[in-house]
């Protein structure tokens, strides 16, 4: 366009040059063709200046200096979104693909990209969308984008499966789609995702089995499939040394406890099927969090599980678990402070070691089958280091130790349908006794 303007320029220069030395040869008669040619250039000139004008003025495409085929995946991803769901205030609305997805500021919120020093084209490295409550499927050209190192989605209503394509993503080093509707089983490639440290899938409808082969992904940190519809057993985890956030739960997993991994900081598996003994556990040093909660574990709770150095919760409630191993020695340096064992089938007495674990708090036994009198040392504990102690629906019988008399406010128990002399106007005993006659086989089998 600068070109073309220039040229009219020059001609029209050489054109009133030529006529004006020419009109002074034929001086009046030869001004008035000279003036309906300048008459008629001027317009032309004026035309094309306008045009020019007006096409500056225009919106058009940019041209991008992001890789084509990934700006095809973004606009892929946000047409499989349901419109209706893409709210003015989230970022899939600020996705305008008249600008360059890495290059134009304001828009594209949720994208992160590559700038090559190279000059090649930038390219698609994170996804992380804002959890708005899209209404869609995950598009399969998502395993277009190579380069992609993080993949977030949480909490929105994707469905349908994961695309088998989330394979193509070698990069990736966190894939976090959770809280959606997505069905159907984990993708077999995921396998092949080698540098993965994050891969959260937790509270979808996904079924089918844990696959075996997920143990070679030794990148993992943190491996959470808790609230689907898996089934089958746990595979070997021990493999993925760098996990130490495993989270299985509210699944239909069964079969024994599997070794697992020996550097897990929190460990749940709540809410599945499983059955046997829980010793795998006993040798998770840096353990901080235990749930087993929910199943159907049973047999002894080794003092090794109770005693390990780190924890600081362990939840084994709703088991079939007959007995707790006492601790042999006092644990000052333990951490533990919430122990809740309730709804199990553990009998005979009341652990008398659970005082000496200095940090104990909160203790919960109620729903058992425990039997004879309440020890006078955990009498000595409740106002003190207890905060709360509930002790409901075992066969406990006999007198109150003083301090369960004289309980402070701040305290939180509960000892009712037990056959303890228990007085009403104790705020502990409120919810009544059972008779003593249901106590006493209890009592004899316990001794």
């Amino acid at each position: 366009m600068n070109h073309l303007l220039s040229e009219c320029y020059k001609y029209a220069k050489s054109l009133i040059t030529k006529q004006t030395i020419e009109s002074l040869d034929h001086r009046l008669p030869s001004f008035e063709p000279m003036a309906n040619q300048m008459r008629s250039l001027l317009s032309s000139c004026l035309l094309l200046a306008t045009v020019s004008i007006v096409l500056v003025h225009i919106p058009a495409q940019v041209l991008s200096i992001t890789l084509k085929s990934d700006i095809e995946v973004l606009q892929a991803l946000k047409q499989a979104i349901d419109p209706v769901s893409i709210v003015r205030s989230s970022y899939l609305h600020s996705w305008d693909f008249a600008f360059d997805p890495c290059e134009a500021a304001g828009v594209f919120q949720g994208i992160l990209c590559t700038f090559p020093t190279d000059k090649s084209a930038n390219r698609i490295m994170a996804i992380d969308l804002d959890s708005a409550g899209y209404d869609g499927f995950l598009t399969p050209s998502i395993g277009n984008l190579t380069e992609l190192t993080s993949l977030s989605i949480s909490k929105n209503n994707f469905r349908g499966p994961i695309p088998e394509t989330i394979a193509n993503l070698q990069r990736l080093t966190r894939l976090s789609l959770p809280q959606n509707l997505f069905t159907g089983r984990i993708p077999r490639g995921i396998i092949n995702l080698k540098h993965l440290e994050i891969l959260d899938l937790s509270q979808n409808h996904l079924s089918s089995k844990i696959p075996a082969a997920i143990t070679t992904l030794r990148s993992l940190v943190q491996l959470s499939l808790s609230n689907n519809a898996l089934s089958g057993k746990i595979p070997d985890l021990s493999g993925l040394w760098q996990l130490n956030t495993l989270d299985l739960s509210s699944n239909n997993l069964d079969g024994i406890v599997p070794v697992l991994p020996i550097n897990l900081r929190k460990l749940s598996l709540s809410h599945n099927v499983l059955s046997g003994h829980i010793s795998p556990v006993s040798v998770l040093k840096r353990l901080t969090a235990l749930d087993l909660s929910d199943n159907r574990l049973s047999g002894l709770v080794r003092q090794e599980v109770l005693t390990l150095p780190l924890v600081v919760r362990i939840n084994i409630s709703s088991n079939q678990f007959t007995e707790m191993e006492a601790i042999p020695y006092p644990g000052e340096d333990l951490q533990l402070r919430v122990l809740d064992a309730h709804a199990n089938r553990l009998r005979g007495r009341l652990p008398i070691s659970l005082v000496n674990i200095a940090n104990l708090s909160s203790i919960d036994l109620s729903h058992n089958q425990f039997s004879g009198r309440i020890p006078s040392e955990y009498g000595a504990k409740l106002g003190s280091s207890w905060k709360s102690l509930f002790l409901e629906d075992n066969f406990l019988i006999g007198n109150l130790p003083p301090q369960f008399v004289n309980g402070t406010a701040a305290v939180r128990a509960n000892l009712a349908h037990n056959c303890l002399r228990c007085p009403l106007n104790i705020r502990f005993c409120r919810g009544g006794q059972r008779t003593n006659s249901e106590c006493v086989g209890q009592l004899d089998h316990s001794t």
